[in-house]
Parts: C-alpha cells; structure tokens; sequence
C-alpha cells in the first residue's frame, strides 16, 4: 500500500498513480513531476516551502492548506480547517486537528493556529497524514489504514507517544515520519516498530540520506 509513494525527507511526500500526483508538504524535492493537488500542514520551513512548491504547482494544480498559508499563496487555493471535509481532483480530503499538548513545546504548535493532518482518500485506500503534533486527544478516534506519525520529538510526538497513538488508532499499518533529519535519530523507526507492537510498521527510505 506504499508502493505509490516516494518519501523525500523529513514529512514531505509524494503519491503518485495513473490518476493523480499528489504532494503532501513538499520540501526538497528531486522530481518537478507536475501536482494534481499540494497539501501543506503548517507553516514552518520544513513543511511549507514556496521553493517547493513553485517546482510543481501548474495551471491546474489546486493547494490545499491553513487560512494563514492559504493567504500567502496564488492560484487554485482552498482554505483549510480542522474539522473541514474536502473533495478536490476526485480526492476525499479530510483535515484534522494538529497541535502541541505537552507545556514544554505548547508554543511551536498551539491549537489557535488551526494546522492540521490530513485524512486522504487514495486509490481506495484512506491514508492519514499527521503533520506536526503531540498525542492530542481527539486523535484517537481517527480511522485510517494507513497512519503516517512523527516520531522525533522536540517539536511533536517522541517514539513512545508516537507508538500509543498507533495503538490507539490501530490501523493496518504504521509509518514512521519526521525522524533523522532535523530532530530524532534514524534507529527511532526500530523503536517506534517495537514499542508500537501489535501494530505493523513499515519504514520507507528517503531519498536524502539520513543527517541523523
């Protein structure tokens, strides 16, 4: 069920099929293959990068993002909050909450600024993409196949608070994101696929080497 997808570091993707090419906070790409549709989560460098962007967006490209990114940007632009259900290029989006709860990093994602994860229907398949956040509560209601989670740390989720969200939610499988490049070391995916157990995990390999 990853087979469509490149991961180029850090939370940056690409799900690419005969139907659709869609981007998921590009950063660093190696590929100017041109988007359907950009999601971005939030606004931090690493995550929202006009460079990027620049690279792939066309005519026809819609982005989906947060009112204080949406704002910023040109072109097919839509809006997005937490809560918000989305169709766009055929693809069934939903945006749910994205947010720090733990007092020692409260101030690199508050709840007020309304960033998000994305619930993304692809190829039949309903992929849940979480941003930059800690274990907040009403995410463990979330249904998903498959569940992409940070794992680094210092600005969200460690590997222990990663893998009880995986647990919690249970899905068919677990990927680790945001890990061994600017925050969390490489070997955090081993951990998060022990300490996440019953649920499977599947690492994918970056196409940047890892820095960490």
């Amino acid at each position: 069920m990853l087979e469509n997808f490149t991961w180029f570091k850090q939370s940056s993707y690409l799900y690419k099929d005969d139907e659709i090419t869609c981007y998921v906070d590009p950063w660093a790409l190696t590929t100017d293959d041109p988007a359907d549709v950009i999601l971005i989560t939030h606004a931090h460098f690493d995550h929202y990068s006009p460079e990027d962007i620049e690279k792939v967006q066309r005519d026809k490209t819609i982005i989906v993002a947060p009112a204080d990114i949406a704002k910023e940007l040109s072109g097919n632009i839509v809006p997005i909050a937490p809560g918000d259900s989305k169709e766009v290029s055929g693809i069934k989006i939903q945006a749910v909450p994205a947010y720090n709860t733990l007092e020692e990093r409260l101030e690199f994602h508050p709840k007020k600024n309304k960033w998000v994860g994305y619930l993304i229907e692809l190829g039949g398949v309903t992929y849940y993409h979480a941003g930059d956040t800690d274990h907040a509560p009403e995410l463990s209601d979330i249904q998903t196949d498959i569940a992409f989670l940070p794992i680094g740390g210092t600005y969200t989720m460690d590997v222990p608070q990663a893998a009880g969200l995986a647990r919690a939610i249970n899905p068919q499988l677990a990927v680790p994101m945001h890990y061994g490049f600017v925050v969390g070391a490489s070997s955090d995916a081993d951990a998060f696929a022990a300490q996440a157990a019953p649920v499977a995990v599947q690492t994918l390999q970056p196409i940047h080497p890892f820095e960490k």
